[in-house]
């Protein structure tokens, strides 16, 4: 058999013998084949295993991270109020219909949302919608979109979609009055970015509308109800208003100069912020804690569901050191006055009249006050922000700076008596004191003296000394200006210990310092090389109301600059949304100290109380005398000139600097009306001074 097989075999043709062998070998391919899947298989069985059993809790969180989002939206701003507790704004709940975008959603979806509202509720017409807004609202629609597409030119393609706009016609955009406000409620939809909430309708919301959109939510997707609120100013002040400032809306949401800093606190590119003063300085108070929700986000991007974790709290209190009755009284007698000149003609080319009252003790802002008007118009008009971005030429009120670059220099001692006369320049006209331009009434003065009668060559030749020269009466010329620079850094650095030509520190935005022009700008042309001769004495540099307030209120503290600030406070709230308790009060801040012996400022302080007491025929602050309280002060008069069609006229700067009372001074006043014209006007800028100092008198230190 065996035999047979062989010859079988022997007999094939190797053609044949190839093929079985072949085929001997498919079985055992086979069946690698199936190890090999069934190896794969298991390993799959067990990774699976391994997934459900050991990380199922891990990957389960990871799926609900990636469906389900958290959303923040802003809560009502802290509250703002006077010294006495007096509510300066307020806030309003309103109910709101909102939209929270979801991912990836398109125009069309947006368009189909805006279509569904209009149905649900009513809207009115954004009397801003622009061209664009229109355009954009038509190309929403996928019809519109492929019809434009088509009438595109090939060369348009990079910049495709601004091409599509400038494609739209105005035939087709003429929209009826639903299609406008189909396109009212796609601009808002349009303007949220992803997974942020905006307002469709926060105003007039009805509770039928309220109802209407809660039923019909799940089937728009992003829409729910909520609340908004809006902010309103109940001060009747117009200058405490002013001074409050201003929050954006949520169409203007972050200033774009400080986007980048906002978002970087994580605010959202809507939120409303402090954009002027108050608002603007105490922004990271006043702003409330943002209320979240989740939402929860179907595989396509769409909102299906929203839920709210946290209601959010409105923002901490600002309780004020202004009062507002008194700072009502302080306008009126500002306005009152300043109104008075105009009428009369003698404020004709004046830029405005300012006021700041400060406390003595605290450096508290009491009142502050400022009024502008047009040049030849009549009609005032509010600028309390002035009293600390304006600035002016002083006048005499500065003198007792002088005074201290005097005593701090070594070139003046304690009452020294110098021998005020005119004094005589090279090129130049004399300078001189007002009650002896000519030299006729020539005296010897001693430092306290000098401030009572405002001596200007006292503090010229105080100038001069620091700049090597003593005065004999000769003509002199003055060093060049490089030798001059150390004299006006003595004259300078002694201001500034009073806060004049620096940043006094006011809790307010964007202080201005006046202007201090550097000694290597200032050239030999029209006599600049005498330039710090008239800084002596108030005629040069410029400096704000504020300033001048704090430099007084530096006098009446014995010295001690204190930083002037507006916030009294801040409070948190009570159960009710109200006034709550305090969180933090703001305290005394002493910036520096004038670097002065006690007797030296004893002489000033006693040289302000003779402006107002003493009995020289030129002492220049009388008519404060009858003063309800003992009253410290110093007068300036500062000339200057203006220009009006080519034709140059000499006006007058008048201010005021006081405090009172002058034994336990309280409060400080800087009374600032600039150029005034006329030589029979009354003295307002004292008048001015006498009442609010009675005022103050009247409301604060008679109970």
């Amino acid at each position: 058999m065996q035999k047979l097989k062989k010859l079988f075999s022997d007999g094939m043709p190797e053609e044949n013998h190839k093929k079985n062998k072949q085929k001997s070998h498919i079985p055992f391919r086979l069946n690698l084949l199936f190890f090999i899947v069934f190896t794969l298989f298991v390993a799959l069985i067990i990774q699976l295993g391994y997934l459900q059993i050991i990380n199922g809790d891990s990957l389960q969180e990871k799926i609900e991270a990636s469906s389900v989002r958290k959303v923040e939206t802003s809560t009502p701003r802290g509250m703002i109020y006077d010294s006495a507790g007096k509510a300066l704004v307020q806030n309003h709940a309103n109910p709101a219909i909102t939209y929270t975008r979801g991912l990836n959603v398109m125009a069309d979806e947006l368009l189909s949302v805006a279509q569904k509202l209009v149905q649900l509720i009513e809207i009115e017409i954004d009397e801003k919608l622009t061209e664009r807004d229109l355009k954009d609202t038509w190309l929403a629609n996928k019809d519109n979109l492929e019809k434009a597409r088509k009438r595109l030119p090939k060369e348009a393609i990079e910049n495709e979609y601004q091409a599509l706009v400038d494609s739209v016609t105005p035939e087709e955009i003429t929209f009826n009055e639903e299609q406008l406000k189909v396109a009212t409620i796609f601009k808002k939809l349009n303007s949220a970015q992803e997974l942020t909430t905006v307002f469709v309708k926060n105003k007039n919301v009805t509770n039928e509308e309220l109802a209407i959109v809660s039923e019909h939510s799940k089937e728009i997707a992003g829409i729910s109800t909520g609340t908004d609120w809006s902010r309103e100013v109940l001060a009747e002040n117009d200058s405490i208003r002013s001074v409050i400032g201003k929050v954006s809306t949520e169409q203007q949401g972050l200033p774009a100069e400080l986007t980048d800093e906002y978002l970087s606190k994580g605010y959202a590119r809507n939120d409303r912020v402090g954009t002027s003063f108050l608002e603007k300085q105490y922004e990271e108070v006043l702003q409330g804690t943002k209320s979240q929700r989740e939402i929860t986000i179907n595989h396509e991007g769409q909102i299906q569901n929203q839920k709210e974790t946290f209601a959010g709290e409105k923002g901490d209190n600002l309780v004020l050191t202004i009062h507002s009755e008194f700072q009502h009284k302080v306008d009126a007698i500002l306005k009152k006055e300043y109104q008075q000149l105009i009428d009369s003609n003698f404020a004709t080319f004046s830029p405005g009249a300012y006021v700041v009252v400060l406390d003595t003790k605290t450096g508290g802002v009491l009142a502050m006050s400022g009024y502008y008007h047009e040049i030849h118009s009549k009609e005032l008009q509010e600028d309390t922000i002035g009293v600390y971005k304006k600035s002016f030429v002083p006048g005499s009120v500065v003198k007792a700076g002088t005074l201290t670059a005097g005593w701090q220099s070594g070139v003046v001692s304690g009452n020294e008596v110098i021998y005020d006369q005119p004094i005589y320049l090279e090129g130049a006209n004399p300078k001189a004191s007002i009650f002896n331009p000519t030299g006729s009434n020539n005296q010897n003065l001693s430092a306290r003296q000098a401030l009572e009668v405002s001596s200007n060559s006292y503090m010229i030749q105080i100038a001069l000394k620091l700049l090597g020269i003593q005065y004999h009466g000769n003509k002199i010329s003055v060093p060049s200006l490089p030798e001059q620079a150390k004299a006006y850094e003595q004259l300078r650095s002694a201001m500034a210990q009073y806060g004049m030509g620096t940043k006094t520190g006011i809790d307010l935005p964007d202080e201005e310092t006046g202007i201090q022009t550097p000694v290597k700008y200032l050239s030999g042309a029209n006599n600049d090389g005498g330039k710090i001769l008239d800084l002596s004495f108030g005629q040069f540099d410029t400096y704000t109301p504020l300033q001048l307030a704090q430099y007084v209120a530096t006098i009446a503290n014995d010295g001690v600059r204190l930083q002037p600030h507006l916030v009294k406070g801040i409070y948190g709230n009570s159960e009710d949304g109200g006034l709550g308790k305090s969180k933090q009060v703001t305290e005394p801040k002493a910036l520096n100290k004038v670097d002065l012996s006690a007797e030296e400022l004893a002489i000033i302080q006693q040289g302000f109380r003779d402006v107002v007491t003493g009995t020289n025929p030129y002492t220049t602050g009388t008519r404060l005398r009858n003063s309800k309280m003992e009253i410290a002060a110093k007068t300036g008069t500062a000339e200057v000139d203006v220009y009006e069609d080519g034709k140059k006229y000499e006006v007058e700067n008048s201010n005021v600097v006081a405090y009172g009372p002058a034994s336990d001074p309280e409060v400080a006043v800087a009374v600032v009306m600039p150029q005034l014209n006329g030589l029979n006007r009354a003295p307002a800028h004292i008048e001015v001074t006498r009442q609010i100092m009675d005022t103050y008198y009247e409301m604060f230190m008679t109970n």
